[in-house]
């Protein structure tokens, strides 16, 4: 069954054991785990991708089906997954997962994906699309901080936000944790102060670090480095944005792998591609297998850990990483 995003407020989680969120929002989907699982999980939390799942499926079932002589419910979020993963969906509703939650995560699916249509056509099963959030969906998320924080922000401030959000919740959540801080020694803020705090959302730097680094330039990505000031603050930003435009990129080099026409590829890319940086996005695709793309996703996420428990050492870590490809 399919539930619509703006419903989420009213559903009932608890009456299904098995989910597939989908879509570009991965921010929002990361926030609906949060709260409607994670945050309230009494028992474990386990976290795999979709081929560490299937390689391992046999161990994991045992551990899915044991429960803990404390343990009420087990969660179980799987990543990335894609078709090849359906089989072991319908193995898994013929058992009893009374006190187990299964959550499949990924980013878009076509219409003809075999994993979607199975969800959208089984009542037992929940399958919600997460599209890109768009101005009056993030300006709501805006006033429900301020409101909560009592923070005063001007109209201007609030639109400028929006736009430095970049269609990202998550992006958003790290502008707004900037204003709270700041807030402790002043809970009015003006647009001057907004614009400052906010800055490196514009920071043209970050996105050619990027795509400088998916383009394997190494005497321009030095360059940068030595040219910006970056902060520790600022690194995980700097991952973010790799991240963003890496995963962009499998999907072009996937489409481009079956139709083998680079331009209709790129042209036919959501969001829209910029002229200006058409012959970038073609270059990144011709530099990149596909494999040594996917492990780079898996890295960033795991340097994106360390450096959230090691921010004195950060801005190394993420130069070390960019350095090596």
């Amino acid at each position: 069954m399919i539930v619509k995003s703006y419903e989420l407020n009213k559903f009932n989680f608890n009456k299904f054991e098995i989910f597939l969120f989908y879509g570009k929002n991965e921010g929002f989907q990361n926030e609906v785990i949060k709260k409607k699982f994670t945050n309230i999980a009494n028992g474990s939390i386990n976290k795999y991708e979709e081929e560490e799942f299937i390689n391992n499926y046999d161990s994991i079932l045992n551990g899915i089906l044991t429960k803990g002589l404390f343990e009420n419910e087990k969660i179980i979020i799987i990543s990335r997954i894609s078709d090849k993963v359906t089989k072991f969906i319908e193995e898994l509703l013929e058992i009893n997962l009374d006190g187990i939650k299964i959550i499949l995560k990924t980013g878009v699916l076509e219409k003809k994906s075999k994993i979607r249509n199975f969800f959208e056509k089984n009542k037992k099963l929940v399958t919600i699309p997460f599209y890109e959030d768009d101005s009056k969906s993030l300006t709501l998320i805006i006033l429900e901080f301020i409101n909560k924080h009592k923070i005063k922000l001007s109209r201007e401030s609030i639109n400028l936000l929006v736009s430095r959000a970049g269609g990202n919740r998550e992006n958003l959540q790290n502008e707004l944790e900037k204003i709270l801080n700041f807030s402790y020694s002043n809970n009015s803020i003006d647009y001057e102060i907004v614009k400052k705090l906010t800055n490196l959302v514009e920071n043209y730097g970050v996105n050619e670090l990027a795509d400088n680094y998916l383009s394997k330039n190494r005497k321009n990505i030095s360059k940068i480095l030595n040219e910006n000031n970056y902060s520790d603050d600022d690194c995980i930003l700097i991952l973010r944005t790799i991240l963003s435009k890496s995963k962009r990129l499998i999907d072009i080099i996937e489409r481009y792998q079956t139709n083998n026409n680079i331009e209709k590829v790129i042209s036919e890319t959501k969001p829209p591609i910029f002229w200006k940086d058409k012959e970038i996005v073609k270059k990144q695709a011709n530099t990149w297998k596909l494999g040594d793309l996917k492990n780079k996703i898996y890295q960033i996420n795991d340097i994106e850990t360390l450096v959230k428990s090691n921010t004195k050492n950060s801005l190394n870590l993420v130069s070390d990483f960019i350095n090596n490809y």
